[in-house]
């Protein structure tokens, strides 16, 4: 990586060099005609080239020109664009306002489109906005900055995946994850994690987010339809940073601060509570059969150490110590680091960019930390006068370790909270670690002994040649690109404690590598007809492969503490090995048609075939139409000042999904089996050679509106999206030797409102605030299913969610609770839902919808910017709402039995609890000395509704009578606190709210709040 760095950093330095060769030096001020104080930002280009730079905070500029430079060109948005002759060294000029030539550029993916002449629903996030962000993964930065996007965190842990959905869930068992296009290629961005059971790692962990220029999220089918057979989830436009050729501009960031946890969940009983409920619980199972009181409990325990151990005893003998595990689990502020330089500029025929960036984050517990090497290099050089090349490349190694997470294991340190009594001690009196022979291991011992190492090294190339050819305005691009990931995964058990100790150690070594290949080859012709009418026409043909090599190795038994290598196993368990591959090849057409800037129309039709169908079912044709009016630019409009912008947009058509598991269309024997040694092979898919896309009707309608020169900006729009022949996957009769088959057959409908408005409160030059939002609004509903032979549907249920036509999907379906009966201390079900009889026997009480699904029903972002003379302020919080969240681990931690008070650990709720008759309104039924089974029901199905204070930043950019007395062009201070403020409306609800999409709470780490300082420096 050392060699990486020193190559860009050299490449930026011969940029500069070159640019100081034959030019002269103009420098200048520009203000506005309003008040004659100076704009910052303001955009200068050599006329005829692309040489330029911006002026800074207070309007000044200095630009490096060729000798035979004759015209400057002056341009920001809100204002009118000025030519300026060179006639000397100093050119400054005043701008006047033009609010109503307002567009700004939105990336599309396949092109870019002026923001008034887009007919379909998109949202772009400017890389200013990501900069400097303390996070491992970019997508976190979209949370509440989108109307319509649900983004959740499946862990805490640096580098985790985050689980994202476009207005709402687009398919039942087919992916409904978005599509990822980086610089203009749809690429591969899962989890390239292989354990289920530990940490997961994003493929967007290797991304750098200083390197991002722009992300778009491209919503309704309009926008969506150029991808295809994969826009039906929405798609994210990545773009990454170019130079401009120009004065080289170098740029140094740094951040460093520490990190606690958001939220610190429920609280757990102490060891004075736990023993308490332990006696009530002898008391209450054993009291009337053996005659004694509840204060006799603690002798009749003390009488039978065989059946109910002497673990209090122990522990009062020695002085009733109390452990606080949350306290020996947490790395408290913990410490997150970044540091990151890039250069850019260029001269006429060519412009650079490089960069080159260092992360480090641990996490808020012991024993995980994430780490990333990144680089970036993006050039841009005109080889002949109708020809360009462009290569944008992207190298990094990200390393993450990792641990047991996701679930109740008992090697992950998050559960020892939850499961480890407080009357264990986590040191013996010398210091060491205690090494304790409970069903528990002592996660410091875990911790410092046991590995789970996560590393990806992946490299993005992406590489154009753009010709101009002989026809006028026709241009011809070939693209190639690469993206090729490298994954190592290592995790070891230690033989003394924890998961290892039954085998005398293990380990397992696994390793995939991924090659995704990209080859495009694109027309773009733009012509015009007499009287305003102005089309682009853009034909594309694209092609996808991805190969996936897997291999991995086993074993135990391992010779000694501390050897952690397979060569060091005295018995090799497994070897595996497998690969697969998959293509799609595609055929683009898109006509954008524009008259006067006032009436616009798109049509994109793509056809598209897939590998993961048979030959006769793999093609698809999907396509799109949209129109635009913007009606401000009527001349009936123009004596109407108070309007600077009004458009009113319409969209329809039909994306696809084919997000299903590889080879499903046809019947297979699996070979991966052995019968007495030898290969043996079974039947491993049912196969259906019917099998095609799943497909996404969608109409999109919305006004975009600006008001009082621009001061109030916003839109408002309305969506129905309907999926057909759903790739489902229906369940079968085991009389066929096969669980299920997927099929396309079903429909369900996602409907809602989208808002979003800004407020330019105060707008002057030297102090400025702005408020700002957006809000979401989905509605899902199953409107179809598979039958069986009878005519009957075939719902998906499990015991506590259920899918079902005139319901969401994955809807909440489980028992209602009914409370604790006051007399007895049983606890109570309604037998037939709420207002039926109740019942204490849990399986005479059926399931019934409870109302709502995991998935927010109601999202919404609010903003807000204050800058006063350099100093600025900017907060960003994100509201989820309509949704349900439950606690999947209540058996362990809120069980009224010995999973509480005697094997693992119960919650400080318990205490309230029914003691004797007449307690009424109690949480909890009486403890007693027994083993329930899982008993899911409403009690633990809270209301997922919750704000949070995502972003607050304070910083100050330093005048430039400060930053010209040390030379540089720019400087930046700045605080920033994430996730400060979390509100949680249900009160029951403890544990973190933000969970994944499946809606249920895991002892996974939650997100992090966290203190960062930083600077940014220009020279």
């Amino acid at each position: 990586m050392k060699k990486i760095a020193l190559m860009l950093f050299g490449i930026a330095m011969f940029g500069m060099l070159v640019v100081e060769a034959q030019v002269k030096s103009i420098s200048g001020t520009v203000t506005s005609s309003e008040d004659g104080t100076g704009i910052p930002g303001v955009s200068i280009v050599v006329k005829g080239t692309t040489i330029g730079t911006t002026t800074n905070m207070d309007g000044e500029y200095q630009l490096s020109v060729p000798n035979d430079a004759q015209t400057l060109v002056f341009s920001f948005v809100g204002m009118k664009s000025i030519e300026a002759p060179i006639t000397g060294t100093t050119v400054s000029v005043s701008m006047e306002s033009d609010y109503i030539g307002v567009d700004e550029v939105i990336v599309m993916g396949y092109g870019t489109q002026g923001k008034s002449e887009i007919t379909g629903s998109t949202v772009q996030v400017g890389g200013e906005q990501l900069e400097n962000m303390p996070v491992a993964t970019i997508e976190q930065a979209l949370q509440g900055k989108v109307a319509g996007v649900s983004i959740t965190a499946s862990s805490g842990t640096p580098g985790s995946v985050q689980d994202i959905r476009i207005r709402g869930r687009s398919s039942i068992t087919a992916g409904n994850e978005p599509l990822y296009v980086i610089d203009g290629v749809p690429v591969v961005n899962s989890d390239v994690s292989l354990a289920t059971s530990g940490s997961n790692l994003s493929a967007l962990a290797s991304l750098n987010s200083n390197d991002i220029e722009s992300l778009t999220v491209l919503k309704d089918a309009s926008a969506t339809a150029a991808y295809g057979a994969r826009g039906a989830n929405g798609v994210i436009v990545i773009t990454t940073k170019s130079g401009k050729s120009g004065e080289a501009k170098i740029n140094f960031s740094a951040t460093y601060g520490f990190s606690n946890d958001a939220t610190d969940g429920p609280d757990v009983l102490t060891g004075a509570q736990r023993e308490e409920l332990f006696y009530e619980a002898i008391y209450n199972t054993y009291g009337s059969a053996y005659d004694f009181d509840e204060a006799g409990a603690k002798d009749f325990y003390e009488s039978y150490p065989n059946t109910f151990g002497s673990d209090y005893v122990v522990w009062n003998e020695a002085g009733r110590p109390e452990t606080n595990w949350q306290d020996v689990i947490t790395n408290k502020n913990a410490p997150m680091q970044e540091y990151n330089l890039s250069a850019s500029g260029g001269i006429d025929a060519m412009s650079y960019y490089a960069s080159f960036g260092y992360f480090d984050q641990e996490a808020t517990v012991i024993g995980s930390d994430f780490k990333r090497l990144s680089g970036a290099l993006n050039l841009t050089a005109d080889i002949k006068p109708t020809l360009t090349f462009s290569t944008r490349n992207n190298a990094s190694h990200s390393y993450q370790d990792g641990l047991l997470e996701t679930s109740a294991y008992f090697s992950n340190p998050r559960t020892t909270k939850y499961f480890m009594p407080p009357i264990e001690q986590p040191y013996l009196e010398d210091g060491s670690i205690n090494i304790f022979g409970t069903s528990m291991p002592n996660p410091l011992w875990i911790a410092q002994e046991d590995i789970d190492d996560s590393k990806l090294t992946r490299i993005i190339s992406n590489n154009s040649l753009t010709w101009d050819t002989p026809v006028e305005n026709l241009i011809f691009t070939s693209r190639v690109n690469i993206d090729y990931q490298v994954y190592n995964y290592k995790r070891y058990r230690n033989p003394v404690r924890g998961d290892g100790d039954s085998s005398f150690g293990y380990g397992w070594v696994a390793n995939r590598n991924r090659a995704n290949y990209v080859f495009q080859n694109s027309l773009d012709y733009s012509f015009d007809i007499d009287g305003g009418h102005n089309f682009d026409v853009k034909v594309l043909q694209e092609f996808q492969k991805n190969r996936l090599l897997f291999m991995e190795t086993d074993g135990d038994n391992f010779s000694d503490i501390g050897l952690t290598n397979l060569n060091s196993a005295g018995n090799p368990t497994a070897a595996n090995s497998w690969f697969t591959d998959w293509s799609i090849a595609s055929y683009l057409g898109m006509v954008h048609y524009s008259y006067n800037g006032k009436y616009i129309a798109d049509a994109t039709i793509r056809q598209e075939g897939s590998s993961r169908f048979s030959d006769d079912n793999r093609w698809g044709t999907f396509w799109s139409v949209g129109g635009a009016w913007n009606i401000h630019r009527e001349s009936f409009m123009s004596d109407i000042e108070v309007i600077n912008n009004l458009k009113l947009r319409a969209s329809y058509g039909v994306t696809g999904n084919a997000n299903i598991d590889l080879n499903q269309y046809q019947e297979l024997l699996n070979f991966d089996s052995d019968y007495a040694g030898e290969g043996a092979s079974y039947p491993g898919n049912f196969g259906n050679p019917d099998l095609t896309w799943e497909t996404s009707h969608t109409v999109d309608i919305g006004i975009d509106f600006g008001i009082l020169k621009n001061r109030i900006t916003g839109s408002v729009g309305y969506f129905r999206r309907e999926s057909k022949d759903l790739l489902l996957d229906v369940p079968l009769s085991l009389t066929t030797g096969f669980e299920e088959q997927t099929l396309n057959i079903g429909r369900m409908e996602n409907k809602g409102f989208e808002a979003e408005l800004m407020i330019d409160v105060v707008r002057m030059n030297d102090f400025n605030i702005s408020i700002g939002g957006n809000i979401g609004t989905v509605e899902n509903k199953v409107q179809e299913l598979a039958e069986d032979i009878n005519g009957d549907e075939i719902n998906i249920t499990d015991q506590t969610q259920r899918v079902e036509t005139g319901h969401p999907a994955y809807g909440w379906y489980m028992p209602t609770w009914a409370g604790v009966d006051p007399q007895t201390g049983d606890e109570l079900w309604y037998v037939d839902g709420e207002g039926s009889e109740t019942t204490s026997n849990f399986n005479d009480a059926n399931q019934v919808w409870q109302g709502g699904s995991a998935i927010p029903t109601l999202t919404a972002g609010l903003n807000l910017h204050i800058d006063f003379k350099g100093v600025f302020l900017d907060l960003n919080g994100y509201f989820a709402g309509g949704h349900k969240v439950y606690e999947e681990w209540h058996r362990y931690t809120h069980g009224t039995d010995v999973y509480s008070v005697a094997y693992y650990q119960g919650v400080a709720a318990l205490m309230d609890r029914w003691q004797e008759p007449g307690d009424e309104g109690t949480r909890y039924g009486k403890i007693e000395y027994t083993g329930r089974p899982w008993q899911r029901h409403s009690k633990f199905l809270y209301d997922g509704d919750y704000f949070r204070l995502k972003d607050v930043t304070l910083g100050y950019d330093l005048p430039q009578s400060v930053t010209s007395m040390i030379n540089v062009d720019g400087l930046r201070v700045f605080v920033r606190g994430t996730n400060m403020f979390t509100w949680v409306k249900d009160e029951y609800l403890e544990y973190d709210p933000e969970v994944d999409v499946s809606g249920y709470t895991e002892l996974t780490q939650p997100p992090i709040k966290s203190v960062i300082f930083g600077l940014n420096l220009n020279f």
